[in-house]
């Protein structure tokens, strides 16, 4: 008799881990997803003069844009230019950017 009560329906299982999935979904899948829509939309959009931070740190004003690459200048007295693929810009840095 004790058996029986400690076994649950499959059906219990498999709604079970069917909450796991949709906990899992909302809070880590979606968010993700949005998270990286936003950034190809931040790539998409930048144009020349916009200020931008790389994901390796280096701050700079984009100078050309071109197919798969981005030409940033992060020395403006010296005019030093660097090349850096599209997905290596990380994030606006119009406010943060101190000349």
């Amino acid at each position: 008799m004790l058996l029986l009560q400690a076994q649950s329906p499959a059906y219990m299982q498999i709604v079970l881990f069917g909450g796991i999935f949709v906990v899992f979904y909302f809070f880590m899948i979606r968010p993700q997803q949005k998270k990286a829509k936003e950034a190809k939309k931040f790539i998409e959009e930048l144009k020349t003069g916009d200020k931008v931070v790389t994901i390796g740190g280096a701050h700079g004003t984009v100078v050309t844009i071109r197919e798969k690459t981005i030409v940033v200048e992060v020395d403006s007295n010296k005019g030093v230019r660097m090349v850096f693929e599209k997905s290596a810009i990380s994030k606006d840095a119009s406010s943060r950017l101190e000349e």
